[in-house]
């Protein structure tokens, strides 16, 4: 019996199915790598209810995100959309209950990237980014954004940058989701990420 392969985990939140979207080109850009998957998970909105009011599987998407999911992954790709440019209170939240990883070093040189997306052109797409990887960094993983060798990066003019790959969700563009230069860096991360963690694990 072969043994499963390694994963790079996908972890995202997405309200509107921005983000989701481009997670799925992020995992489309791991599976090019070979010999590692894609594990896309999300995690449960936060509510000021003081009772749990939500089931333990999401009604559809990815199922909702594990510490061991997090803990056994051999590299690790976040996304959130942009919250008055910082990640989105799920996604914070769900890092704020890893003290236990961080205590156990269990992400420590693990290869990791982010990506998001905004409502408007100057919403915040950097700083989320930026924003995102100060957990990653306190837990030792290696951050790893977009090269400018990728081609894209200097023809976009909506999503995209060497901090992460990106979408803008204008009104225009919201509807119909990431373009072909999005969707190209979105696979470009994703296969880098992989690539990295397949090096790294020898």
């Amino acid at each position: 019996m072969n043994p499963p392969l390694p994963y790079v985990l996908v972890l995202y939140y997405s309200r509107t199915g921005t983000t989701q979207a481009l997670a799925q080109e992020i995992a489309r850009g791991v599976e090019q790598a070979g010999d590692i998957e894609a594990r896309l998970r999300t995690v449960a909105p936060v509510s000021p209810d003081t009772e749990s009011s939500l089931s333990a599987v999401p009604d559809s998407g990815a199922v909702y995100c594990t510490k061991d999911d997090l803990r056994h992954c051999a590299a690790l790709m976040l996304g959130s959309p942009t919250r008055f440019g910082n990640m989105a209170a799920p996604l914070k939240y769900f890092l704020d209950t890893t003290s236990d990883l961080w205590l156990g070093g269990d992400l420590i040189g693990k290869p990791a990237g982010v990506f998001s997306s905004t409502g408007s052109l100057h919403g915040g797409q950097e700083t989320t980014l930026l924003s995102m990887m100060l957990p990653l960094l306190h837990q030792g993983m290696l951050i790893s954004g977009i090269p400018y060798s990728e081609a894209g990066l200097n023809l976009t003019r909506t999503g995209g940058t060497p901090y992460g790959a990106t979408h803008w969700a204008s009104d225009d563009s919201a509807a119909q989701g990431p373009d072909d230069i999005e969707k190209q860096l979105c696979q470009a991360q994703g296969k880098r990420i992989a690539l990295l963690a397949k090096k790294l694990m020898g």
